[in-house]
Order: C-alpha cells, then sequence, then structure tokens
C-alpha cells in the first residue's frame, strides 16, 4: 500500500462509528475544560477544536506512515524519533504558534504543562489509533485470504476428483455393466462392486492428506482389474513391490492418472501387450516405474493428468519429489522418485 492509499485509509477508518465514538468521547471534555478555564477567551472553543482535530488526523496517519508494518526500532530509533518531531511540532504548531499569530489571550490548552500533556496525548493516541486500524487491516487481509484459500480448495478438490477419475472410462464401464446386466449378471455384480469400491476410495484420498502405499496400489489395482473386466485380452498386468512398503505414506490418487493414461494411449490405443508397475526402495528414496506399451508422443496440449501429479508432488515434498517420463523400444515408462520424509499435509489437498 503505497502512503497515498495508506493516508486515505487511515482517514477513513478514524470515522468509523467504532473510533469516532471514543475520539467524540475524549475530545468533547478537552473542548469544555478549554472553555471553562480560558478566562473568557473567545477563541478558546475553536483554538481545541483545532488542536483536537490535528492531533486525531496527523497523529494516526503519521504513527502508519513511519511504522507500516508496526512498531519497528530497527533502524536505531530514528523513525521513532521522527514521530517525536512531528508530534511535538503538530502541537505547538495549534498551541503554540497559532495563538501567538491571532494574538489570543493565554487559554487552559497552551499553557507549556497543557501543552506537554498533549504532545503526550499525541503520541499516545496516535500510536494507539494507528496501531488499531493497522491490526483491523491486516485481520481483514488474512480473512479475505483465507476465504479465498478455501474457495481454492474446494476447487482443488473438484479438479482433483476430476482429474483422477477420466470420465470416458467411468462411462464406458458404466455402459459396459449395461450390457453385462443383460449377458452375464455375475460378471455385472463383479464390475459394480469394483467400481463402487473404486469411487469410495477416489472421495476418500480427495479429502486426506496422506494414506498408506498399499491403499494407493489397491486402487491402482481395481482400475486396472476394471479394464480388464471389459476386456481380458486388453494386456498383461504385473506388479512388482518391495516387501515392508505396505504402509509407507504417500499423497492419496497421486498414481491414479498414471495407471488411467497407461492404459488409454497404450493398450486402449491398440498397443497390446504388458503393463509392468514396480515400486523399488533406495536409500532415502522410493521410486515408482510404470511402463506400458506404445511410444509416448510427450504431454498433449490442454492435458491435465501429468501436469496434476507434478503439481501435487511439488506441493506434498516442496520440490523434493520428481517426475520423469521417457520412450523407448515402443514403450513408455513414466518413474516417480519420493523422498522417504512425509509429505508436507499441509499442502496436500
Amino acid at each position: 500500500m503505497n502512503e497515498g492509499s495508506l493516508v486515505r485509509a487511515t482517514l477513513k477508518a478514524l470515522f468509523l462509528p467504532r473510533r469516532l465514538l471514543p475520539i467524540v468521547l475524549i475530545c468533547v471534555p478537552l473542548v469544555a475544560a478549554q472553555v471553562r478555564f480560558s478566562e473568557g477567551e473567545p477563541m478558546a472553543a475553536p483554538l481545541a477544536l483545532l488542536l483536537c482535530v490535528l492531533c486525531v488526523t496527523v497523529a494516526p496517519v503519521s504513527y502508519r506512515v513511519l511504522f507500516p508494518e508496526g512498531l519497528d526500532l530497527s533502524h536505531g530509533g530514528i523513525r521513532l524519533l521522527l514521530y517525536a518531531t512531528v508530534g511535538v511540532g503538530v502541537v505547538l504548531s495549534g498551541g503554540a504558534v497559532v495563538p501567538k499569530v491571532l494574538d489570543l489571550g493565554p487559554t487552559f490548552l497552551t499553557d507549556r504543562y497543557s501543552l506537554a500533556v498533549c504532545a503526550a496525548l499525541f503520541l499516545v493516541g496516535g500510536w494507539g489509533l494507528g496501531r488499531d486500524i493497522g491490526f483491523e487491516e491486516s485481520l481483514a487481509l488474512e480473512r479475505a485470504r483465507a476465504a479465498r484459500l478455501a474457495l481454492e480448495a474446494e476447487q482443488a478438490q473438484l479438479l482433483a476428483l476430476r482429474s483422477h477419475l477420466d470420465p470416458h472410462f467411468l462411462f464406458n464401464t458404466l455402459n459396459a455393466i449395461a450390457e453385462w446386466c443383460q449377458t452375464d449378471g455375475a460378471v455385472a455384480e463383479a464390475a459394480v462392486l469394483r467400481l463402487s469400491a473404486m469411487l469410495r476410495s477416489v472421495l476418500a484420498g480427495v479429502r486426506a492428506a496422506t494414506w498408506p502405499l498399499e491403499r494407493e496400489l489397491e486402487l491402482v489395482r481395481t482400475l486396472f482389474d476394471l479394464h480388464l473386466l471389459r476386456d481380458p485380452d486388453l494386456f498383461q498386468l504385473s506388479l512388482d513391490v518391495d516387501a515392508g512398503l505396505e504402509s509407507f505414506p504417500v499423497p492419496p490418487l497421486v498414481l491414479l492418472p498414471l495407471a488411467e493414461n497407461a492404459v488409454k494411449h497404450g493398450p486402449a490405443a491398440g498397443h497390446r501387450g504388458a503393463i509392468h508397475l514396480t515400486v523399488r526402495a533406495r536409500e532415502d528414496t522410493l521410486v515408482f516405474t510404470l511402463e506400458n506399451p506404445g511410444a509416448s508422443q510427450g504431454p498433449r496440449e490442454g492435458s491435465s493428468g501429468l501436469p496434476t501429479v507434478e503439481r501435487r508432488l511439488a506441493l506434498a515434498y516442496a520440490g523434493g519429489a520428481s517426475l520423469m517420463l521417457s520412450s523407448e523400444n515402443a514403450r513408455t515408462r513414466v518413474t516417480v522418485t519420493l523422498p522417504r520424509a512425509r509429505p508436507v499435509t499441509g499442502l496436500v489437498t
């Protein structure tokens, strides 16, 4: 916020009823005391009003301009000295220079002791009002940020649900189930049970921060099984997972779009063959390798599968994870490397 907008925002905040009422309750007795103890000076009341207006407006504005992030003495107290100089200058201008120029008589607030009190009120009042206004603005910004983040989180959940379950696959599976209901009730029942289990897992994964590796692999296996139910000869599946990794925490649904891509751009695109999924434990990393038949053409424009996985890995591991796509001998390989450290749960949606 630049100084111009800071001044405008501060003055606007001073006129809010919750601040204006206490200001009036302080200024009215000061004006009354000025009139009562100024020995009939006709300009006593206007002079008191001038001092009140100067202190109420200049004090919080100068405080916020000099200390936009709050009271800070890292500059050796220079700003604090400037603030005190402004306060003394404003009080002396209104309480000594103006009466002398207008040739006014002695008044209650122009006494040197009263001016010292006014200077103290300027410094303390400006600090209190400026600090209160700053806290209020910070709170409003944080609330707006929290509301924005909540909305983004909801949108991210919807995006995650959409990107981790290909609608074409879902529709094709439902159509196949409808056909099996007429020709093979047992297969249709098995497909419905596996699809419902998969949907429950996806919904749980969207809401979870992490879950065990065995749940991620179970979900991927269910996806492959549903494809094989529709076409048992579509591909041959092999899973090779190092022992002892079942409870390893991973970001939910991080492998699902990769598995779906492996089928979609491999066997489902006419490249029959084997799909291999291996999980290996290295010294300080976990390495997932997924191979499918068919040479990769690279990420397609507008695709969301790989970018979504990369984004989730970046958030979950703060750049410590990696995803590599390669193609060789008419096969595509995707390698995901995760650090053994637990994912950052506060960043995973």
